[in-house]
């Protein structure tokens, strides 16, 4: 599938991967302190974003998609930059194409399955009628009956547009996502990758715990991690001065 994407920047390209439920926009902030130094290219990964929809949410399905991309682009020595189910695209892509990314950093997602953890977030999605909202604050009215977190909020806000006149829509394809969480939740394979890597987690985040981290190490025998303090799952929105200076510091050097 083709992806839409942008680019910001120049010099040796810097692919961007938002998580579930995200898209390029999220990632806009941090783009422009990497195009200082890098082609930095934000995706909207299928059903997310102003990407294509489509039935098929696999792993394999997001990566092949990252991968015609990289071929359009006829890109070499990429920095692959993955948060959450974005980390795990990033990760499959590098496990099927290790000679094409130079470096790997996967944001607060570790290799494992994890149970399912959404559904707050999708019964708040539910909640908003958008045949009888008006307005995005209506549509946050609604929200906040499920969801407590203001960041998360804006976060699914962000998706919402006009699709007509005094018509919202969602860019995300709800339907297919609810219906693929399982996929969506299920473990990468388990395939050994040589790419120098590094996992950046939240303090305050149970995606990547200690105890996760030896078997990381058997797929990803060069990585390393960095933990930034007071920061969750959206650890690039939450801290995005120390989340811009670990990636630099890994990129750069």
């Amino acid at each position: 599938m083709k992806l839409n994407y942008r680019e910001i920047g120049s010099g040796q390209p810097l692919i961007i991967l938002h998580g579930l439920f995200g898209s390029s926009d999220n990632w806009q902030t941090q783009a422009k302190k990497f195009a200082v130094y890098f082609r930095v290219i934000l995706v909207d990964l299928r059903n997310h974003g102003h990407s294509n929809w489509d039935s098929d949410t696999s792993y394999k399905a997001m990566a092949s998609d990252i991968i015609e991309l990289i071929h359009a682009l006829n890109l070499e020595k990429i920095i692959l930059v993955g948060h959450s189910m974005g980390g795990k695209v990033a990760m499959l892509t590098t496990q099927l194409n290790p000679k094409l990314i130079d470096k790997l950093i996967v944001v607060d997602m570790g290799i494992k399955g994890y149970p399912p953890h959404h559904q707050h977030i999708l019964e708040g999605i539910h909640a908003v009628k958008l045949d009888g909202v008006s307005s995005r604050s209506e549509a946050d009215k609604e929200l906040n009956k499920y969801i407590q977190s203001e960041g998360i909020k804006q976060f699914l806000l962000k998706n919402l547009y006009w699709k007509e006149k005094g018509q919202l829509a969602w860019r995300m394809n709800v339907a297919v996502l609810e219906a693929s969480m399982d996929q969506i939740l299920e473990p990468i394979p388990d395939t050994e990758v040589f790419t120098p890597t590094i996992f950046i987690r939240g303090e305050l985040s149970n995606y990547i715990l200690d105890e996760d981290i030896s078997d990381i190490e058997n797929l990803f025998p060069d990585s390393q991690y960095i933990t930034i303090s007071q920061a969750g799952h959206w650890v690039h929105a939450e801290k995005p001065d120390e989340f811009v200076d670990a990636v630099l510091g890994f990129c750069l050097r």
